[in-house]
């Protein structure tokens, strides 16, 4: 599964700076965001996303002695890499490795932070970040102005000829020049690239900026810079430029937008680059503007509802989901002239489009819609027509919030089992399985990392981890997993994703980098076979100056970031490419561990094998000519006008000037595609002067397009062994030094040949325990064949041919007849409570058995039961309604002609209780049995649990009863409280009773018309008892506090209820 980003970025200039980095993860295109100073901002480009519309034609159109010149000066002298710290490098990546993947926080589950499929493209409304000028890292935005009206270009020429001296120096033995002992201090020679640049006159005061290049064949640039005012959290000002020379010149087009519209952000068709939307403020005005000239002219329409999201369809060009603030899911099938509400209460990020070939329709969505608190359903939906009548249910009962994932072949969800949860998967989609995962594993949270090669890398961290998880790799269906590495170092994302260390290096089938937490260090380990074998990185055998390094594993390796920190300062990025197989540069360190102090940035040619220091300042590095050259530029706080090539693989650099004011850098775009022969920097003269944009042009330092003789063959290797999953590949890449453009008709991409299998080529599955020798399928029909297992399962992505290894390789076997075993029987719910006269679905699962010949019958425990002939035909649940309450058992039996299983679940229907009232008499004798009985309201509602609390004890005692006897030690008034929970449910009920060593009743009647008075409330009862308290008082001798009113119940009084007087000592 290949993502391409799309190729727009935004710049954001304030005081404090979000900035976005476009990764790949789960197949989807996603933003990171990271909050940092604005004057420690870092280089960004766009990733490249088609091919590209650089018109080689112009190469062969320049002048020769414009070529030769440039030619000729590079040879009369070189420097090579500079010193200092790391920052990001290759900031071009594309989507086509795994870079710190990432969820969804609210998708913690069976998902992250938006998974999407590999041909969707989700442009969200994030702004990609740059900051608004290189500033000094302690100085503020008056200090820069400062600085820059009282530096002469000659002291920061000066400046950087110095680091550049500095390199020369401290690596004249790698130096490109002739003499190679030439005086080390000699400043390299400066060599200029064509460059123009263009100044975004009367944008002075907008601070974000969203940038297209359309690439496909076309020289048009659109930028949409505006204000953004970050106490009103709205843009108030916008402007719109366009360029159709490459970024030569540019046009501003508010006058044909309108002058007092305000534009807030800008899409693109991921299918026809010609297509252009932008969107409005809609404080101002709730419209949409499209374009389908690539933004020569536009038509404005009028929206009825706020964008929070678009989701463009991977195939149909005008086909657009849009997803509101209110939850709300539209669809416009006339790439946004028109919309038409889908679905409300839809999950956010959680929405999908159907894959032609997999999905019944093409015209379909997948979509999680929340049903209440702590639910969601997934169901399917006809477009233009999702009706009741017209959803489809896949999964019959509720899932967990934000656990809906639909990617590829495969669709994952999160079951509640009680206090636990079980995770899903759905094949081709088909029924929903349990997915096995290894004995003893426990989730507390599962990402899904990739869904490549028709298998699935999932991370799981149990419920000991915290910020590690364990990588577990499938087989084809995506059920079962074996570990592939343990203890990957995990961290939180910004918006509350989770982001894992694990990056796939482009160009290069199964080779992964990745972090682990070893003995409270953090290293870096390379696989070569797709998580089989990981070992350490071998560090680089000399130092950037050429001194020997000592460094001996296990107690010393290369260790790299495989992220953008969210300082940027102190760790860099890692960047690889699918048409520059086995170069990978990162930013790391030497050492024991990795650390974010003393980075450096390090290249290797070989897919990992050997490392070089190239830099030791902080860097930016960028892919050329499809790879076959290397761009850096330099991370300062200064204003600069140079930067770095390399034409062999970064062993050495060049120095260019690309413009001849100093520039602070605030960021790079890169032309889209692979050719990347054109880039624009974007920066300030000063912290107040408008943007600068400058192109430039690399095609005049090439002398000539490839030919065959520019090429030479590399072979992937591990540490010598040649054959990497089942296969021995040799590369095409570019001889070292050669001045060539590529191009595509001319790109080889690989030559293979498959190697004889051997024990590395398969891993153990008896370990993971689901392993079963004599497991067939479900799906296994009596007569046909199947492969059986030996316990050994070959890598999905392997190629190796059968050799030696025989007894590792699956056997081919005839499908037994097999009797059904591992029915699973639940609730739709996931718990084992249902409602009285509602209907609860059970859902009925078999995980070994032919389902198209087992039947299945489902006795629901209350006299009725039900039985279907396979137990395909209800892979929709069966409904049941219970008339009343209780608890039942119900059971599930599967059969065959050879066998069968049994399920049980035991199942408490209940209703809603509504009150519960505590009995008790008003008084009692010291250390005598007090009988406490309670009554429900209604009376049938089920199990209930009982809590009984005596005076001011912190422990309860916990009965199924509503009645119970206690004896009380001490004279005086006590408490009693009770309560009553059922499910969610809880009531209480108090009262207070005395305890006497001695009390006598006397019982009082009362005259018939005494109730005629009575207004039904207790009060009235408290005020008669003492008007008769006190009557009897004045005729009997006993004092007033021997005497206690009580009542033969909790009724009013009345002539038949004849209340009674103690007398107690």
């Amino acid at each position: 599964m290949e993502t391409r980003p799309s190729p727009w970025f935004i710049f954001v200039f304030s005081e404090w700076i979000w900035l976005f980095t476009l990764t790949s993860s789960l197949g989807v295109t996603r933003a990171e965001v990271r909050c940092i100073p604005s004057c420690q901002s870092p280089l960004t480009t766009a990733p490249p996303q088609e091919l590209s519309a650089l018109d080689l034609v112009s190469l062969d159109e320049l002048q020769s002695d414009e070529i030769d010149g440039s030619l000729e000066a590079r040879r009369g002298g070189s420097v090579c890499a500079n010193t200092g710290d790391v920052n990001d490098t290759g900031a071009d990546s594309s989507g086509e490795s795994l870079s710190k993947v990432r969820g969804e926080p609210e998708e913690n589950n069976c998902a992250q932070s938006g998974v999407r499929n590999k041909e969707d493209t989700l442009l969200k409304k994030v702004d990609t970040v740059l900051s608004g000028g290189n500033l000094t890292q302690n100085s503020s935005g008056d200090e820069r102005e400062s600085n820059v009206g009282d530096l002469e270009q000659s002291d920061a020429t000066e400046n950087e000829d110095k680091v550049a001296a500095g390199a020369s120096q401290s690596r004249g033995r790698g130096a490109r020049r002739g003499d190679a002992g030439a005086a080390a201090s000699e400043e390299p020679e400066e060599f200029q690239l064509t460059h123009s640049t263009f100044a975004l006159t009367g944008d002075t005061a907008h601070n974000q900026a969203m940038v297209h290049w359309s690439g496909q064949n076309s020289s048009v640039i659109l930028m949409l810079t505006k204000y953004y005012d970050f106490n009103t959290g709205r843009v108030t000002e916008s402007s719109l430029w366009r360029s159709t020379d490459y970024g030569t010149t540019y046009e501003k087009l508010n006058e044909r937008v309108g002058l007092k519209t305000v534009l807030s952000y800008l899409y693109v068709s991921p299918n026809n680059k010609r297509k252009i939307m932008l969107l409005t403020d809609p404080e101002v005005e709730n419209s949409l503007l499209i374009s389908l000239d690539e933004g020569a002219s536009y038509q404005k329409h009028s929206l009825a509802f706020d964008i929070l999201s678009l989701l463009f369809h991977p195939e149909q060009e005008d086909w657009i989901l849009a997803y509101s603030h209110d939850q709300k899911l539209y669809v416009s099938l006339e790439f946004g002239r028109r919309w038409q509400l889908v679905h409300d209460n839809v999950v956010p990020n959680r929405f999908y489009w159907s894959k032609l070939g997999l999905d019944k329709e093409q015209g379909m969505i997948h979509l999680e819609i929340s049903v209440s608190e702590g639910r969601s359903q997934y169901i399917t939906c006809k477009l233009q027509n999702c009706t009741d009548g017209n959803k489809g249910k896949p999964f019959p009962g509720f899932i967990i919030p934000n656990s809906l994932v639909v990617q590829d072949e495969y669709v994952f969800i999160q079951v509640p089992m009680g206090i636990q949860s079980v995770h899903y998967v759905s094949y081709k989609r088909n029924a929903f399985y349990p997915m096995k995962l290894p004995k003893y594993t426990q989730p507390k949270d599962l990402q899904i990392i990739s869904t490549d090669d028709n298998q699935v890398v999932a991370a799981i961290q149990d419920w000991q981890q915290n910020d590690s998880y364990h990588l577990y790799m499938s087989e084809s269906r995506g059920l079962f997993f074996t570990l592939m590495l343990e203890n990957v170092v995990s961290s939180g994302g910004p918006e509350g994703n989770i982001m894992i260390d694990l990056y796939e290096v482009a160009g290069i089938k199964g080779v992964f980098l990745s972090n682990k937490i070893v003995e409270n260090q953090v290293k870096t380990y390379i696989t070569y076979n797709k998580g089989r074998d990981w070992r350490l990185l071998q560090a680089p055998t000399t130092d950037l100056q050429g001194n020997k390094v000592y460094c001996e594993q296990p107690y010393c390796s290369l260790h790299l970031h495989l992220h953008v920190s969210e300082n940027p300062y102190t760790s860099g990025n890692i960047v690889s490419k699918d048409s520059a197989p086995g170069i990978i540069i990162a930013s790391g360190v030497i050492g024991p561990e990795l650390t974010s102090t003393n980075v450096s940035i390090f290249i290797t040619s070989d897919a990992g094998n050997t490392w070089r220091e190239v830099f030791q300042e902080e860097y930016s590095v960028f892919f050329l000519n499809q790879g076959g050259s290397l761009v850096a530029i330099r991370h300062t706080p200064l204003p600069i006008r140079h930067i770095w090539l390399s034409f062999d693989e970064g062993r050495n650099w060049d120095k260019y000037s690309f413009t001849s004011s100093l520039l602070y850098v605030d960021g790079v775009l890169g032309e889209p595609g692979e050719d990347t022969l054109i880039m624009t920097i974007f920066g300030h003269f000063s912290h107040r002067s408008e943007w600068q944009l400058v192109k430039v042009d690399f095609r005049s330092i090439f002398q000539h397009r490839c030919t065959l003789d520019d090429y030479t063959m590399w072979q992937v290797h591990d540490q010598g062994e040649a054959c990497i999953m089942g296969m021995k590949r040799v590369f095409q890449k570019l001889s070292a030094n050669a001045r060539c453009v590529k191009t595509r008709d001319q790109y080889v991409p690989q030559k293979s040949d498959s190697c004889p299998c051997t024990e590395a080529d398969f891993e153990c599955c008896t370990p993971s325990f689901w392993f079963i020798p004599s497991a067939t399928s479900r799906d296994c029909i009596t007569g046909d064949t199947f492969l059986n297992t030996t316990g050994y399962r070959k890598a999905m992505s392997n190629n190796c041919t059968e050799g030696s290894a025989l007894k590792y390789s699956p056997r081919r076997q005839r499908c037994p007849s097999q009797s059904p075993r591992g029915l699973q029987l639940f609730t739709s719910e996931g718990t084992p409570v249902a409602a009285l006269d509602k209907n609860v679905t059970f859902l009925v699962f078999l995980e070994e058995g032919l389902g198209s010949t087992t039947s299945i019958t489902v006795d629901f425990g209350d006299g009725t039961a039900i039985s279907y002939v396979n137990i395909s035909s209800i892979e929709d649940g069966i409904k049941h309604v219970y008339g009343k309450v209780g608890i039942y058992q119900v059971s599930a039996t599967a059969s065959n002609s050879l066998g069968s299983d049994k399920a049980t679940l035991y199942l408490h229907v209940t209703c809603q209780l509504e009150q519960v009232q505590l009995s008790a008499p008003s008084v009692a004798v010291k250390n005598k049995a007090v009988n406490l009985t309670t009554a429900l309201r209604p009376s049938q509602v089920g199990t209930v649990t009982y809590y009984w609390w005596f005076d001011n004890k912190t422990e309860p005692l916990v009965t199924l009863n509503g009645a119970m006897t206690c004896t009380f030690s001490k004279v005086g008034s006590h408490t009693v409280t009770v309560q009553a929970s059922l499910g969610s449910t809880l009531h209480q009920d108090q009262m207070a009773i005395g305890v006497y060593d001695y009390f006598r009743s006397h019982v009082l009647a009362f005259s018939s018309n005494l109730d005629e008075l009575n207004p039904g409330v207790s009060e009235w009862r408290e005020d008669i008892g003492r008007v008769v308290k006190n009557s009897i008082v004045q005729v009997n001798s006993a004092a007033r506090e021997y005497y206690i009113k009580t009542y033969s119940d909790e009724q009013l009084c009345s002539q038949a209820q004849k209340p009674s007087f103690k007398l107690g000592n």
